[in-house]
């Protein structure tokens, strides 16, 4: 019999990304505009929601500063700096694993674990490659898996076709709107200015090291 499954968000969730896919945004946008942008207003982005995709932010930030890009040239730039050019490494390898205690390997003998991000899927693999190698990871659905982004429910949908999904676990509104579309309870990882109360959370936690207090 299959345990309950808890699906895990990416970016802010079980990793920290403020010195990868953050500083990513901010090198794109300072390549193109010379403007430093801070990170206060990429995370006011992400509190809005609808700018789940890191691509689609940094041409928006660009347009905000006079500039604008064609969407593939930015693309373009953002993977240089995110993956590594011309022998320089790329911020990817800035990345921490947030899980400092061993909560998720503890948790991963009760449930299952999935992934639903919005990460492209082999990003996210990469990821998981490097840090979680020890735990059992039984899906991992990116953008790039889906017809339709988040706050879109489909990723989810697809993993309740099969699973018992117990809980999501995200810190945007994309994923609080997915989680609530899904009807699958939702547990919020509370970003600075994030406002999560319009969707009834099931449990607030501050980061992943504390959700054994919820389960």
């Amino acid at each position: 019999m299959s345990k309950p499954m808890l699906v895990f968000d990416m970016d802010g969730v079980l990793v920290e990304v403020k010195e990868s896919y953050r500083e990513s945004i901010r090198a794109t946008v300072l390549h193109f505009t010379g403007r430093s942008v801070e990170h206060s207003l990429i995370q006011h982005y992400k509190n809005q929601g609808g700018w789940n995709n890191d691509w689609k932010l940094s041409k928006e930030l660009c347009s905000v500063y006079g500039k604008e890009i064609p969407y593939d040239t930015v693309v373009e730039v953002f993977n240089q700096y995110f993956f590594g050019h011309n022998g320089v490494p790329g911020l990817i390898e800035r990345e921490k694993w947030i899980d400092s205690t061993g909560v998720l390997a503890r948790l991963n003998e009760r449930y299952d674990f999935a992934v639903f991000t919005g990460r492209l899927h082999e990003e996210a693999q990469i990821t998981l490659r490097r840090f979680a190698t020890h735990l059992n990871w039984v899906a991992v659905i990116g953008d790039d898996n889906v017809a339709q982004s988040k706050p879109n429910p489909e990723g989810l949908l697809k993993l309740m076709a099969d699973h018992n999904v117990v809980y999501y676990l995200g810190d945007t509104v994309d994923d609080a709107k997915a989680s609530k579309a899904a009807k699958v309870p939702f547990i919020a990882i509370t970003a600075p200015g994030g406002n999560f109360a319009a969707f009834s959370p099931a449990h607030f936690i501050d980061n992943i090291n504390q959700l054994e207090t919820v389960l």
